[in-house]
């Protein structure tokens, strides 16, 4: 396989300053009920990269749950890398790319956790599988293999019977708060359309990137 020869040609609708929202949140609200009517799969999946305190990367995918005018929230185990990572060093990007739609969206900024209230809220809005398995995993820890997490799981499903299962005090939710956002349309030729907004001073600043 001759990775060098695998290559597409872009043909969408380009982007045009004049034609896009003030806001970039909403800009983003459309964008994504496009994705969705066109029956993406896993449409609010997105790219999530963290950094140490001392700037060692990683990333890893997370399901964007929020959006408001506060930002874009996620969740997630408090303890987790990207927890801890978030705790010494509150930057962090997120990219969503919807491929047969052409198009891409970074979003770049701080990240603070939600209120527990907010956190409650969601924890209770999903299945109960879901609730137990928050419990279940102390996630990014190294475990002995698959059966200690099913045993762990098992022990669970007895201590809570068929009651609430509260929120887990480890798990709960980060809103990114964005400073940048840039929408990236394919187009022919490698000559994609790169459209950015930054905020400057409350602001939102609207500029075109060379691609």
């Amino acid at each position: 396989m001759n990775l060098a020869e695998l290559r597409r040609e872009y043909s969408s609708h380009g982007l045009i300053e004049t034609e896009m929202r003030s806001n970039p949140i909403e800009e983003f609200r459309l964008w994504l009920g496009q994705a969705i009517a066109a029956e993406l799969y896993d449409p609010t999946a997105a790219t999530l990269a963290t950094c140490t305190r001392d700037g060692k990367p990683s990333a890893r995918i997370v399901l964007i749950k929020g959006i408001d005018d506060r930002g874009f929230t996620f969740f997630t185990n408090y303890g987790s890398r990207k927890g801890r990572e978030l705790t010494v060093n509150p930057h962090a990007a997120i990219v969503c790319f919807w491929a047969e739609l052409e198009r891409q969206v970074r979003i770049e900024g701080t990240v603070e956790k939600v209120t527990p209230d907010e956190s409650d809220e969601y924890h209770r809005s999903r299945p109960r599988g879901s609730q137990l398995g928050a419990w279940t995993s102390f996630q990014s820890e190294v475990i002995s293999g698959r059966e200690a997490l099913e045993a762990r799981l098992r022990d669970l499903e007895a201590k809570f019977g068929g009651g609430e299962i509260p929120r887990p005090p480890h798990w709960g939710g980060y809103r990114l708060k964005p400073e940048a956002i840039e929408f990236w349309q394919g187009r022919p030729n490698r000559l994609h359309d790169r459209i950015r907004y930054r905020r400057e001073e409350g602001v939102w600043i609207v500029e075109r990137l060379a691609p």
